[in-house]
């Protein structure tokens, strides 16, 4: 029974996948099955060859190979490995290389024969690719094939570097890279103009030969990729599907990254559930945007023609069900972010009191602010809350060398208009424009240059805060120390900057607290901030009283927004409204037009804002709710 059941479970998905709670309980279990082939075959008297990856998805993997190395002996004298691409062209010692990735996460920790580590050459004259290709497939076969290879996927469904349009025979070879597998790499090498525009890879064909294959991946950012290559039909364009041909591929995922496959993400589809109020409102807005039909018209053959008879048949009829689902999205509008003072708020997602409440929106980045909920900002501050801001990091990172010859070019032209030109401003502009001519892709800016971009940012932020209507006294600059140590250490401490946010948050003692929820931010700074905040919260409501009456909201940012189904408030806004929203974005003038990080996304940061609040108004009236212009969305996180 529990075969079938099993079988009934996944019964969409075309490979093996096994799911774990984290990448760390997967990464150790991938690294003990490495483990076991070299002991096996030391027991043998045999080589263990290791096909491996880079990147981020590996790197558990190979710390806990480490690990049991330093820790429980395990030798890799009988190990030879063949890594998967290299960039073309990438001398070895560039930071960028695969070279210095494998040294620095493997290579330079356990005892492997130098002579047995294989990585592509980005070194080879062009014309010597071919051969060295045919070698490199040579000389794996010569040694019986690989035992085992490790694979990542990236967002264009590539293993290895072989990218959309790659054949499943295809052999180690030089191929080009995609536009977006080059704008993930960005950030690694300063800028996409700086990634490679080529490769060096092993094939499909080559992959296929091993005995093993695990892919591995992590993370909500790999969940649309995943369910793409484990669900859908084999096609060139998402070469990963290639692996459902194969007899000994598994995948090998946390909970993030299987998200999207049907037995998690539309589990009625997939076998029996447990009705749960959360999932009867996924399933239900999920029925009502596939059949483009508002909630209130669904029908019990619409509910048994998509695969949720059980649902009708447990909690119906369907009209019941649909009343219940539309007052339930129906109350989590609300106009009133803050509360609406001296009315009933049994069916409002805030307390009506008290009717002026201490606020604290805790911003990443200096524009998170505005660009992710400046219509509530707004409306908060206009409601007549006491409204503060902080700003968590500099955000220093994020702007242009030329904004910074540019301030500076009007600090000396100023000091020169007022009879006050003391050579400083000089002597600072002439270092930084000498620093900027020689600056390397990814090379950190002196403290200086880094102390102006932090100032450029924070002018910008306070403009910004002015204009939505806050007083200098509730604008915040905390500058968390974190984000400076990051940049020259990946191991730093977060003690500093929680005692500093416990300080902040003591001081407001707030009754709402907005910080960021958008986990899916590309460079990680989201993620940080809110584990800060949470753990201040956290250690606060042990010996605060005034916690007890902290509610905190997240909301996300100009990547992606909740699901509705997950909703809690829903904030409309006006024509007017989403035009001062814009007003205050502008404010930010370093991030207009082409920030310095703009992920993959080639819209300005206000032009995704605006699309995203207006997709969730249309989402809201296409499920038969009032037509917004537009609506920001949060959801309540509890920390007790």
């Amino acid at each position: 029974m529990a075969r079938l059941n099993l079988l009934e479970e996944t019964r969409f998905e075309r490979v093996p996948v096994k799911v774990y709670a984290n990448q760390e309980e997967a990464s150790v279990d991938v690294a003990n099955r490495i483990a076991n082939i070299i002991k096996q075959k030391q027991e043998k008297g045999e080589m263990a060859v290791l096909g491996l990856a880079t990147g981020a998805t590996p790197v558990k993997v190979y710390k806990e190979l480490v690990r049991l190395h330093t820790e429980e002996g395990l030798s890799f004298k009988n190990v030879i490995t063949f890594n998967l691409d290299e960039y073309y062209p990438m001398k070895p010692d560039a930071p960028q290389s695969y070279v210095t990735f494998m040294n620095k996460n493997l290579f330079d920790h356990i005892d492997v024969p130098k002579e047995n580590i294989n990585i592509p050459d980005g070194t080879l004259p062009e014309e010597a690719i071919h051969t060295y290709c045919e070698a490199y497939e040579q000389k794996i076969s010569n040694l019986g094939g690989i035992d085992i290879q490790l694979l990542g996927i990236g967002r264009t469904g590539h293993i290895g570097f072989n990218e959309p349009g790659s054949a499943p025979n295809s052999g180690t070879r030089l191929v080009v890279l995609d536009d977006l597998t080059r704008r993930d790499a960005s950030r690694d090498f300063g800028g996409k103009e700086n990634v490679p525009t080529k490769a060096l890879t092993m094939g499909v064909g080559t992959i296929f030969k091993a005995k093993e294959i695990v892919l591995m991946a992590w993370n909500e950012k790999k969940a649309e990729i995943v369910k793409k290559a484990v669900e859908g039909e084999i096609s060139s364009d998402i070469p990963a599907t290639y692996l459902q041909l194969s007899n000994s591929v598994e995948f090998i995922l946390d909970t993030d990254a299987a998200s999207q496959l049907t037995r998690f993400y539309l589990p009625w589809l997939a076998h029996e559930v447990k009705w749960t109020d959360t999932l009867i409102k996924k399933a239900v807005v999920w029925l009502s945007l596939k059949l483009n039909k508002a909630i209130l018209k669904l029908t019990d053959d619409d509910y048994n023609n998509n695969g949720m008879a059980q649902l009708v048949t447990e909690k119906g009829p369907a009209y019941s069900i649909n009343i219940r689902i539309f007052n339930e999205l129906q109350h989590t509008i609300t106009g009133w972010p803050g509360g609406k003072p001296g009315v009933d708020d049994t069916n409002r997602p805030e307390r009506a009191e008290p009717g002026r409440k201490n606020v604290i929106l805790f911003s990443p980045h200096p524009d998170d602010d505005v660009i992710s909920m400046g219509g509530t900002f707004i409306r908060l501050a206009d409601q007549g809350h006491n409204v503060h801001v902080a700003y968590q990091t500099s955000g220093n990172t994020a702007v242009w060398d030329d904004d910074v010859l540019r301030y500076l070019e009007f600090v000396q032209d100023f000091a020169v208009a007022v009879d006050d030109d003391n050579g400083v401003t000089a002597n600072v502009y002439k270092e930084a424009k000498e620093f900027f001519k020689t600056k390397q892709p990814n090379q950190v800016d002196p403290e200086i240059i880094r102390t102006i971009k932090a100032l450029i940012r924070k002018g910008e932020a306070i403009a910004g805060a002015r204009f939505v209507g806050l007083p200098d006294s509730n604008i915040h600059f905390q500058d968390l120390p974190f984000y400076d140590r990051g940049k020259f250490s990946k191991e730093v401490s977060y003690e500093d900057d929680i005692q500093q946010t416990m300080v902040l948050l003591q001081a407001v003692k707030p009754h709402q607290v907005f910080a960021a929820g958008d986990f899916a931010d590309p460079h990680g700074t989201h993620r940080v901030c809110f584990d800060i905040i949470f753990e201040a919260l956290k250690r606060l409501s042990k010996t605060d009283e005034w916690t007890k009456d902290c509610w905190l909201w997240l909301y996300r940012g100009a990547w992606h927004e909740y699901p509705i189904h997950e909703i809690e408030m829903a904030v409309p806004l006006s024509p007017q409204e989403v035009k001062r929203k814009r007003l205050a974005i502008f404010k930010h003038q370093s991030q207009k037009d082409v920030p310095v990080f703009p992920g993959d996304d080639p819209r300005e940061f206000w032009v995704r804002a605006e699309d995203r609040t207006s997709e969730t108004a249309e989402l809201y009236h296409k499920l038969g709710l009032a037509d917004y212009e537009a609506i920001e969305a949060f959801v309540r996180w509890k920390f007790e």
